[in-house]
């Protein structure tokens, strides 16, 4: 019988910059991988201030410009979503917290960790919001994502 896919949930606060970022680069390192059939990947945000819409423009053009196509729309997060993924990875510690309080009985901690755990070029603990920023700062999410990405992908594949 056929092993279920992993599923895989990128979260930040408005899901409009750094987890539709992560969506992109993990959906883009997990066609060259050739395991689209065995890896899923979704996005969300603690808020739903921007619900149903594309990710910000300024995030979209600089994963455009590496070749990432960004077009998740937004969505919250809800309890649900922590039962149905195997991994839920929060973008910083205040995203973590609104994550594990959707957890009232504690049953999915351990599968709630933060992105950068998975980088290994980088010396960040969390990825810092660029909505309030210049370019540089979404440059410098992809460039975490690029890195945190394939620490993802490398976990992912000894589980399968």
């Amino acid at each position: 019988m056929p092993r279920a896919p992993f599923r895989l949930l990128f979260v930040c606060l408005g899901n409009i910059c750094r987890s539709p970022a992560a969506h992109a680069v993990m959906r883009s390192v997990v066609e060259k991988a050739g395991l689209t059939a065995q890896i899923e990947i979704d996005s969300a945000g603690t808020a739903s201030w921007h619900t149903g819409k594309l990710p910000d423009d300024r995030m979209r053009l600089a994963g455009q410009a590496r070749g990432y196509t960004l077009d998740h729309p937004a969505r919250q997060i809800q309890a649900a979503d922590l039962a149905k993924h195997d991994l839920v990875l929060a973008m910083d510690r205040e995203n973590l917290r609104n994550i594990l309080a959707l957890d009232r009985d504690r049953r999915f901690a351990d599968k709630v960790r933060l992105f950068c755990e998975f980088c290994t070029g980088h010396e960040e603990q969390e990825v810092p919001d660029p909505y309030y920023g210049g370019p540089e700062g979404f440059e410098h999410v992809l460039d975490l994502m690029e890195d945190g990405c394939q620490g993802i992908l490398r976990e992912i594949q000894a589980k399968l």
